[in-house]
């Protein structure tokens, strides 16, 4: 692939029913663009993860992802409450979901985690009251 190629999500808060919409829509993209299944699903899972996030969280936000020859890169971006303590947010289990999001399967907790995992680099920046950007970077080959 020569070109980069950029896509940009709104992703609405709140909104169960749409969640996930843009992961899927990156997964398609991918996948057209022939990269391998490994990153595929590694690009898939930890924007999802992000997304769900935005949803739960962060009131929705936007997503912004670059598809190059070397890695595929996504910015998501919200405008939510912030995290407190990012270092506590990032251990497994740690939520604060409320209780209607957790009847419904999400908030468990892995979120974060989860990102980290399934992505090769990832920075969390977030202010108390301002809101939370995530960085993350899969590589290609």
């Amino acid at each position: 692939m020569s070109d980069t190629i950029n896509l940009t999500y709104d992703v609405p808060g709140d909104d169960f029913t749409r969640a996930g919409e843009a992961s899927s829509d990156v997964k398609g993209v991918l996948k057209k663009l022939g990269l391998s299944p490994q990153v595929v699903r590694k690009v898939a899972i930890a924007m999802y993860e992000g997304e769900i996030n935005m949803v739960i969280h962060g009131g929705g936000g936007q997503i912004t992802v670059e598809v190059a020859a070397d890695a595929v890169t996504m910015k998501l971006v919200d405008h939510g409450p912030g995290i407190r303590d990012i270092s506590l947010a990032m251990q497994e289990g740690w939520s604060t979901a409320p209780e209607e999001v957790r009847n419904l399967g999400f908030g468990a907790g892995m979120g974060l985690p989860n990102m980290k995992k399934y992505s090769d680099e990832m920075e969390v920046v977030s202010e108390v009251g301002v809101g939370t950007t995530v960085n993350m970077k899969v590589y290609v080959a």
